[in-house]
């Protein structure tokens, strides 16, 4: 999961919002597993595809997917002289944690990346607390915190059969997050002048043309060995972790509220960590498998404490 997926509601109460059912359930679960499994499709992407020019295909693949549902939905897309500046930091903000998410992948594994960026909510958590009022840390939310903060600590003290460039990776990596969860809060304080499909879209548009600058220039290769593997994992990225994921998180949000979909967040450390073993033969060793435990139950904590 990443940032193409705006900021859910904050805590309390959420009038008027239906109650979940089993197949709001089944669908708020397979959300969760496919963003979790975004890690693991990058990484299979840049098997054939250089990392940034991989951002620039999948951020346009998915604007043209944005745009085309916008249209065919009849919203609009027009934006006011006084949201472009908040637009432009946005766009800043994206093409940065994309950048280093996509490298920092290219340097690390994949079940790695997923446990590292699962430390979005607790960088909220921090960032929310310093910026946003009434967004207060609670004992319940700083237990989440040492959980999630612990089990990623457990990856870095991890020495066997790692090199100095997962190393690297893994700190682009914990750079990305903390961008995210910067754009999240900065979201959340701006979101109200905007309708949500709108601050994905145009960070989107505008960033493709910067990844594939970034791929010409940096890239060793922008385009070597594609194959239908390949293609498939760029198309996942595109299709649904970023376009449909999109459009059926915000229609849950809409209906059940942030809350109860929320709830479902400790799927996405758990899927990434399996995929990545079972679809990229990435090791599960024990400290990966100790990770994933306190990783997952802090997010479950803090989640709980909403």
């Amino acid at each position: 999961m990443d940032n193409v997926i705006p900021i859910s509601g904050g805590a309390g109460k959420e009038e008027g919002l239906g109650p979940p059912t089993f197949s709001f359930a089944l669908l708020a679960a397979s959300l969760s597993i496919a963003f979790g499994a975004n890690a693991v499709a990058i990484k299979m992407s840049l098997a054939g595809i250089g990392p940034f020019t991989a951002a620039g295909f999948r951020f346009l693949i998915a604007s043209l997917t944005i745009f085309l549902w916008a249209r065919a939905t009849g919203r609009s897309i027009r934006v006011r002289r006084d949201q472009i500046a908040t637009l432009f930091v946005l766009w800043v903000l994206f093409v940065c944690q994309m950048s280093l998410m996509y490298f920092g992948i290219h340097m690390s594994n994949a079940s790695r990346a997923a446990l590292i960026t699962n430390l979005q909510p607790f960088f909220v958590l921090f960032l929310a607390h310093l910026l946003i009022r009434n967004e207060r840390i609670t004992l319940r939310k700083l237990l989440g915190l040492f959980l999630g903060f612990g089990g990623v600590c457990l990856l870095f003290i991890e020495r066997e059969g790692m090199a100095e460039q997962f190393r690297t990776g893994d700190l682009l990596i914990v750079a990305t997050t903390l961008l995210w969860a910067s754009s999240s809060v900065y979201t959340k304080r701006v979101i109200h002048v905007f309708t949500p499909y709108l601050v994905v879209l145009y960070p989107m548009v505008f960033s493709v043309p910067l990844f594939f600058l970034e791929g010409y220039l940096w890239d060793e290769r922008m385009i070597g060995d594609v194959n239908l593997k390949v293609v498939a994992a760029l198309l996942y990225q595109a299709l649904v972790a970023a376009s449909f994921g999109f459009i059926a998180w915000n229609t849950l949000l809409q209906r059940h509220g942030a809350v109860v979909l929320n709830s479902f967040n400790f799927l996405m450390p758990i899927s990434g960590v399996f995929l990545g073993w079972w679809l990229l033969d990435e090791p599960m060793s024990v400290n990966i498998g100790l990770s994933l435990g306190l990783v997952t139950a802090g997010v479950v904590v803090i989640q709980g404490s909403r």
